[in-house]
This record gives structure tokens, C-alpha cells and sequence, in this order.
């Protein structure tokens, strides 16, 4: 199933996971340090039932406000990095502080093509396709590893919540902490670059 597919059939709890795991994985052009989005994760994990709406991310509006008040500043430099940058502030701007399921699958799918944008903008090696479109259609000849790889954990992600619910969210933290650890390394990597 292609990562558009997938968002489409993504309950309320799985898009907010999705959007928030990509902007997770991107908080290293944004500044700021790995724990800094925690509250959030934790308020996809309050209550039980993960089919039900009620119940999860009372206070999703008041943390996602903290986040941003704490993520408020100029990010990374330098153009790529700066260009990505400014995608990755576009995605935590406009996380929605509404639960409801279409703004957070508007978020969702926008945070989506933002990350692998993201990703397309650091990777050393070009990517075939000339948009990020076809890649979360799923066609994948020719993709450039850094895309590869967050189109990978995208899919894996939103599998995992889909087929284990609440269970699945330690799973995603985990997918998109190794994938903000990438990130990290290769903002690093490019800065040692131009110095």
C-alpha cells in the first residue's frame, strides 16, 4: 500500500502520530534537543482505546503551543539547510491545536511530502523523480537514500499504528528517533562540510 493510501485510511490518533513523527525526525534544523516534543508523544498515548476519538490529547492544543513557544527561533543556516529549515517551521506552525480528523490529516499529509522534501534537499545524491509525489504513490525507481529512507520509516510508521494501535506508538517513537539521529548527522556532516 502506497504512503498516500495509508494516511487516507489513518484514524484521528494515526494521523497525529504520522505528523508528529515527521516533525520530530526534523528537529534538528529546528534547534532544538531530542525530548523536546515528548509531551506530545505522550499525549497520543493517553487512553485505552485507540479506535476511539474521546479520551486521547486533552491537552494536545496546550502542548503543541509549549512546543512551539520552545521551537520558536531561527533553526539551522546555510542554504540547503536553511531551505529545509524553513519547511521544517512551516510543519510545526501548522500543527493543529483541533483534533478533529481533517485538519490532522491535511497536517499529516503536508508534514509527509515536507519531511521527504526535506530529506530530497540534504541527500548528496539526486533523486530521480521530480517531485515527492510520485515517491508516496509509490514509485520508487531511482530514489536517493536519505528519501528512501524516510519514505521508509513514513510507511513503517503508519503501518505500525494501524496494525497495533497504542502499542505501536513506542515503536514509531523509535522509528522516528533513529531517523532524527540520520537527520542530525547529516546537518552535522554538511556543517563540518563548510567550515
Amino acid at each position: 500500500m502506497s504512503l498516500v493510501e495509508l494516511i487516507a485510511q489513518a484514524d484521528e490518533r494515526g494521523l497525529a502520530a504520522s505528523g508528529l513523527a515527521c516533525l520530530d525526525r526534523c528537529v534538528p534544523l529546528l534547534g532544538g534537543d531530542d525530548e523536546i516534543l515528548r509531551p506530545l508523544w505522550a499525549s497520543l498515548a493517553e487512553s485505552e482505546g485507540w479506535g476511539q476519538d474521546e479520551g486521547w490529547g486533552e491537552d494536545w492544543g496546550e502542548r503543541v503551543e509549549q512546543a512551539r513557544a520552545k521551537l520558536d527561533g531561527p533553526g539551522v543556516v546555510g542554504f540547503a539547510e536553511g531551505e529545509a529549515s524553513v519547511l521544517a517551521h512551516r510543519m510545526l506552525g501548522a500543527v493543529p491545536v483541533d483534533r478533529g480528523a481533517g485538519n490532522l490529516r491535511e497536517w499529516a499529509d503536508a508534514c509527509s511530502v515536507a519531511a521527504l522534501q526535506i530529506h530530497r534537499l540534504l541527500d548528496a545524491a539526486s533523486d530521480g523523480a521530480s517531485s515527492v509525489t510520485a515517491r508516496r504513490e509509490g514509485r520508487t525507481q531511482d530514489m536517493s537514500p536519505l528519501v528512501a529512507a524516510e519514505l521508509r520509516r513514513q510507511v513503517a510508521i503508519l503501518e505500525v499504528l494501524s496494525a497495533h494501535g497504542p502499542a505501536g506508538l513506542r515503536q514509531a517513537l523509535a522509528l522516528s528517533t533513529e531517523g532524527r539521529r540520520v537527520l542530525r548527522a547529516v546537518v552535522s556532516r554538511r556543517a563540518r562540510g563548510r567550515v
